[in-house]
């Protein structure tokens, strides 16, 4: 039986600046249908890996794969493949909100029978229809939360990226959130989801953790847990970074 490609590869990244090396020869993959938690305390690099991710900085050495495309030779097949949720939001908060999804669909060029379609089907799915044409600054962070998930969706991609989705929303809003993406996962969607909160690793598939730049371990929380001797995550993910001082975000 022939293996499923991983929807992302990541080959041996290494990103400085100045004489900071926020990333440290990092290598990791994403397989379809698969939720990857890349776990890490503030400043270890999570935010300048996302951003070599999105294209919005280009990484020293390695090499990044989006569904088979190299990122930095062919980048507009490999962003088109991409779905993302940054940590900052960019919603633009005087559109409303099938304003701001159509305006997303248009940047991808998306036919406008099909956008509506799938605007449509993606406000219904998120709860968001009755708010359809409210501005998004009169909406709870909770839902300009969903609305930009929405978005990552909208031209179907095959991986999601989550930069700490969760900062600033209520434990509710964060569980809502996360059951979304698992949903997501369920459909074949791989995900790669970064956060310094334990409880949001503790049903990914694997977790990653990345401490000043470098990968320390990766596995299933499972496995973490047991090499670590620990009695949960949040105990086995102390203790694989004690004494290690932070890096750069």
């Amino acid at each position: 039986m022939t293996e499923t490609p991983p929807v992302l590869v990541v080959e041996d990244i290494v990103k400085r600046f100045g004489t900071v090396t926020a990333l440290d020869h990092v290598s990791l993959t994403v397989a379809p249908g698969e939720f990857v938690a890349l776990l890490g305390q503030n400043g270890a690099g999570k935010s300048t890996l996302f951003q070599l991710l999105s294209g919005l900085f280009v990484a020293d050495a390695g090499t990044i794969h989006i569904y088979g495309h190299d990122i930095g030779r062919d980048p507009v097949p490999a962003l088109a493949g991409l779905g993302i949720v940054f940590q900052q939001p960019t919603l633009d908060l005087d559109l409303s909100v099938r304003a701001n999804l159509r305006f997303h669909g248009g940047l991808h060029g998306i036919p406008a029978a099909m956008l509506e379609t799938r605007i449509a089907q993606a406000m219904a799915r998120f709860g968001l229809a009755d708010g359809a044409t409210r501005k998004t600054r009169e909406l709870s962070g909770g839902n300009r939360r969903r609305v930009e998930l929405a978005r990552a969706l909208l031209h179907a991609p095959r991986i999601l990226l989550m930069d700490e989705p969760t900062v600033g929303l209520d434990p509710a809003t964060r569980r809502d959130l996360l059951r979304h993406v698992m949903a997501l996962k369920r459909e074949g969607v791989g995900v790669l989801w970064a956060t310094h909160l334990v409880d949001e690793a503790e049903e990914a598939d694997r977790v990653i953790i990345l401490h000043r730049g470098k990968i320390l371990r990766q596995g299933t929380p499972q496995a973490l847990i047991l090499e670590a001797g620990a009695g949960n995550l949040a105990a086995a993910f102390m203790a694989l970074t004690e004494a290690k001082p932070g890096g750069t975000e």
